[in-house]
Parts: structure tokens; sequence; C-alpha cells
């Protein structure tokens, strides 16, 4: 859930790294959350509340949809350019799946240090105190 509070913050922020982690946990609650409005709409019949909600989340999701997907190109060293591949009719699909599911670079590139080691470093240094 931590994760997905993280890319909600970071809705606006389309710098820096996402790693795999913070993105698939988001997209995972984002499923997780469009599927409990799917069954509240099917259970009140459609009540006029219930569907502005869902529609009210989704249309303030979008942001921070596209955000996290551009950290995360930007993790594998992408260009947050290579988000429009998604618009290709039938394949388009399979090439995200295919960058999003790539290993974070470990190194230092034009988009920030990789998010594993800044938080690994974390960790050790609260650990050592």
């Amino acid at each position: 859930m931590n994760w997905y509070i993280s890319a909600i913050k970071n809705g606006f922020n389309f710098n820096g790294r996402a790693r795999r982690k913070e993105y698939w946990m988001f997209g995972l609650f984002h499923a997780i959350a469009l599927c409990v409005f799917f069954v509240l709409n099917v259970i009140t019949n459609e009540n006029s509340i219930i569907a502005f909600l869902s529609l009210f989340y989704m249309l303030a999701m979008i942001l921070p949809n596209i955000a996290v997907t551009i950290r995360r190109f930007h993790d594998i060293d992408k260009s947050g350019w290579n988000i429009l591949f998604s618009l290709i009719p039938f394949v388009g699909p399979f090439i995200m799946l295919y960058f999003m599911v790539l290993d974070s670079k470990d190194y230092t590139n034009q988009y920030g240090m990789p998010p594993k080691s800044a938080n690994e470093s974390v960790t050790t240094k609260s650990a050592s105190y």
C-alpha cells in the first residue's frame, strides 16, 4: 500500500526513477480499486453517486499512472516518450509489458540515482544507529 501512496504523491513528478516494485504495486492497487468500484456499481444498480465517484477516481488516476510509467521508463534508462508505444494497436501493450518487466539499471543515469541503492542505503543507515 505504501508504494501506491508513494506513486500518488509523485503523481505530478515526471522526473526521477520508479522501481519495478513501485510500478507494479501501483498497478495492483489501482486494479483492485477499479474492481471495487465496478462491484459497487453493479450492486447499487449504477447509482449516480457511486458512478460519479468511480469516474472521478479514474480521471484522478490518469496523471499518476502516466507519471509512474514515465519514471519506470527512466529507471530502465529509456526516454519517457516510449510511453507512446502503448498507442500502437494490438502490439503496443505487449511492447509496454516487455519494458515494464525489465530490471532496473543499477547505475546512475541521466534521470538520477538507482532507487534500489537509494532505498538500501537508507535502510542500512537506519539499521546502523
